[in-house]
């Protein structure tokens, strides 16, 4: 009678060799992806990430009824609960952590780890409904986190012109605001440069006062 071998192929450990730091790498910075319920945050991450995206997102049930937000989104069926997490390198020497907060006011209290030690952040705004982006920008202003704002492409959403949309934020002008589709990687990567060379102005402009 035959039996099978009952040793086992050795299993490996460890993380996969796609997702080890490039040896080029020199510095890591840590961002956060802000906005307002539905505006994208996931997709951005996983549109950008050059690793497998770490994503919390479950099923929305009929407990968030009455307390999350949906109008304009009605399609929506899953929301993250705790955090998105991607990797991207910018160049051969500068790689940036993204972590993606959920976006219901209810979740908002796990903001304050998501912000510890992190460099900026970049809030994503969807045109259909401007004021779920209020109280976000707010926030980042009152914990002193410089930020850039894009505006994520949805088929439905309305255009306006950036200035406008800047004076309807109330953005200073010196805060970057630019278009973006959080479905491209391209597009996500250059809203991430954008925050990268805002944050190198801004400690050039701190080094020369």
């Amino acid at each position: 009678m035959d039996f099978k071998s009952s040793e086992q192929p050795a299993r490996t450990t460890g993380p996969r060799s796609e997702d080890a730091l490039p040896e080029t790498a020199a510095a890591a910075v840590k961002v956060v992806i802000v906005g307002g319920f539905g505006v994208g945050k996931t997709t951005l991450v996983g549109s950008v990430s050059e690793i497998r995206p770490l994503t919390t997102e479950e099923t929305m049930t009929q407990a968030g009824v009455g307390i999350d937000d949906t109008s304009g989104i009605d399609g929506k069926t899953s929301t993250t609960v705790a955090m998105d997490f991607g990797r991207i390198s910018i160049n051969e020497e500068l790689v940036l952590y993204l972590f993606g907060t959920p976006g219901q006011e209810r979740f908002w209290f796990l903001w304050r780890g998501l912000f510890e030690g992190a460099l900026g952040a970049v809030v994503l705004v969807d045109t259909r409904r401007l004021e779920v982006s209020f109280d976000v920008i707010g926030r980042l202003e009152e914990r002193s986190v410089p930020f850039v704002v894009a505006v994520n492409s949805f088929p439905d959403a309305p255009e306006y012109p950036m200035e406008e949309l800047r004076g309807a934020l109330d953005l200073p002008e010196s805060v970057p605001i630019v278009p973006c589709d959080a479905r491209q990687r391209s597009s996500s990567r250059n809203v991430l440069v954008t925050l990268m060379r805002y944050l190198q102005g801004l400690a050039m402009a701190q080094e020369a006062s």
